[in-house]
């Protein structure tokens, strides 16, 4: 019987909780241990250095890093782990957030960081969510309900949608 899988999040900041929150629950929902930890790869470097080496050590089999602005901190994780990191770019009031999508979409070859949308914390969720799927296959019968449901939401929408628009034809 396969262990429960585990993520780590890793923030520069705890001001960038707020966009984490959203990642944490979905994976709750998914049924993934996560710890969520801050540390800044710029004023905190040791920290960061000795999480990204324990992490694997640790049972994490996937690391969400969050930063903003210059946001090397998941390039620096990155650097020191075999794991799949995944970056997830936070707004920060300096060039609405694309500072930190090119900080963290612009590595060099041979540290891969995959990458999400600006304050895209759901979608960072869901990517490891697949990621462990291919290790554990009830994520990935978890991840088939869970894009039923989204189509089932949005043919709901669009079925509501056209029957406003219907009615009003002829009024």
């Amino acid at each position: 019987m396969l262990s429960m899988p585990k993520v780590a999040i890793i923030m520069g900041s705890d001001s960038d909780y707020p966009i984490l929150e959203k990642c944490v629950n979905v994976l709750n929902e998914f049924g993934i241990y996560t710890d969520v930890v801050v540390s800044s790869a710029h004023r905190s470097p040791d920290r960061t250095v000795q999480f990204a080496r324990e992490a694997e050590a640790n049972g994490f089999e996937v690391i969400i890093a969050a930063a903003g602005k210059a946001a090397h901190l998941p390039g620096v994780i990155a650097a020191y782990t075999v794991l799949p990191v995944i970056g997830l770019p936070i707004q920060s009031s300096m060039l609405d957030g694309l500072d930190s999508l090119f900080s963290i979409v612009q590595m060099p070859a041979g540290v891969p960081v995959a990458t999400v949308a600006v304050n895209g914390s759901e979608n960072a969720a869901l990517l490891a969510v697949q990621i462990l799927g291919v290790k554990y296959p009830e994520l990935r019968e978890k991840m088939r309900l869970y894009k039923e449901k989204m189509k089932e939401s949005v043919e709901e929408k669009n079925r509501k949608l056209q029957e406003k628009l219907n009615a009003n034809k002829y009024v």
